[in-house]
């Protein structure tokens, strides 16, 4: 059966992939008391004194809000917060499957930034986490950086969680590719939101003390037009602050000439971008991550008909998936379970390498884990748990 028509069979079938249920069985008027009034009176009591321990009695210790105002979903663009509740069922599912944390899609009819952030500080009490999904860019920055001041964790997964698993990738595609991170020049295509991340976080922009820093030695950044350069007038305000960081020899052109001689291509744009003649003009043994789905900017059999040694895409048919799923969920645990009140970009760090170290026996084929590998979430929960409690230690 086509896959997308069984599942619009499944959806119908289950009206929606989530529920909620109780961690106590009320069968009693004790039991009534217990749960409801007169006794829940006293954690009530308890929290209005002690605003802290809301962690230690309510659901907040492990829930995440998964935030979306529906503007870019998946390849789908702006649908609307109606169309967008599959996508965040979905994402509440894998929360609990790989970090047993209680997740629920808050999708909000509003495209307003100021509406958004708004809504987010005035829910944010019940919550130990933010997750921001599908908001399309330059919004997408606006509003996770509007909210870092919240007391809990704020994290555009599009952005952040994309660019994690990315370096998790890079790390061991390096190793197998036996290039160095430090001397990698790299092209990212797609200057939205995980591009960006992306760009920043392979260049360690604002954690360069963090001990895992090994930041590579070149980004071009490009987007729908070209090379992003000096030169060009018609750029938004967050592609003019990637000129800080990016193309520090003022390349210009498409991103056909920033490809030549480079050591990586990381795609997130648009699919059938590259051919394997695009390939041969890279350096040796390029790494070509194309994430664009469903069709990615090169299929894996093109890239290495040109050379490529490593090819990542976004699906799971193929080998190498570069999926958030990898991240997302250890990344909130380990959040949560240290009560963080943002997430860092060590932190992010420190995640990356929890991904890749789980990979195992290193090739070609297998430079990330599979994303249904359950034992990732927490391997990562506990690095990113063990990074909160050294920065948290520091400011004591």
């Amino acid at each position: 059966m086509d896959i997308y028509k069984e599942a619009l069979m499944l959806h119908e079938h289950l009206r929606g992939k989530i529920k909620i249920t109780s961690k106590f069985d009320v069968r009693t008027k004790e039991d009534l008391s217990l749960v409801y009034s007169p006794g829940v009176a006293e954690p009530c009591r308890e929290i209005a004194r002690r605003p802290e321990s809301v962690w230690d009695y309510t659901i907040k210790s492990n829930t995440v809000a998964i935030v979306s105002d529906g503007s870019a979903v998946l390849g789908l663009g702006n649908i609307g917060p109606h169309a967008a509740i599959p996508v965040m069922e979905g994402k509440a599912m894998l929360f609990k499957k790989f970090a047993a944390i209680d997740a629920f899609p808050i999708c909000l009819d509003t495209q307003d930034v100021d509406e958004i952030v708004r809504t987010v500080k005035n829910i944010a009490p019940v919550f130990g986490g933010i997750n921001l999904e599908d908001i399309s860019a330059p919004r997408s920055f606006e509003i996770e950086e509007r909210l870092q001041d919240i007391g809990i964790p704020v994290f555009h997964d599009d952005q952040h969680g994309t660019a994690i698993v990315v370096l998790a990738a890079l790390i061991n595609a390096a190793k197998v590719t036996g290039k160095k991170l430090t001397e990698l020049k790299v092209v990212i295509n797609g200057a939205g939101a995980a591009g960006i991340a992306i760009a920043k976080l392979l260049l360690c922009i604002d954690h360069s003390n963090d001990k895992f820093c090994v930041p590579v030695k070149e980004i071009v950044l490009c987007d729908s037009k070209g090379i992003i350069h000096k030169g060009r007038t018609d750029l938004n305000d967050e592609k003019k602050n990637t000129l800080w960081y990016s193309n520090p020899n003022s390349k210009t052109g498409s991103v056909y000439d920033a490809i030549k001689k480079a050591d990586v291509f990381i795609g997130v744009s648009v699919g059938d971008l590259l051919t394997a003649d695009h390939i041969k003009t890279m350096a040796k043994n390029p790494i070509v991550f194309a994430l664009a789905n469903p069709t990615p900017e090169i299929m894996p059999e093109e890239a290495k008909k040109g050379g490529a040694a490593v090819v990542g895409t976004g699906r799971s048919d193929l080998p190498n998936q570069i999926n958030n799923v990898l991240g997302f969920p250890g990344i909130f645990r380990g959040a949560l379970d240290a009560k963080a009140k943002t997430i860092s970009p060590g932190m992010k760090i420190a995640a990356a390498h929890a991904i890749a170290e789980c990979t195992g026996d290193l090739s070609p084929d297998h430079v990330i884990p599979s994303s249904l590998n359950e034992a990732v979430g927490y391997r990562v929960a506990e690095a990113v748990y063990k990074a909160a409690m050294k920065e948290q230690s520091k400011t004591v």
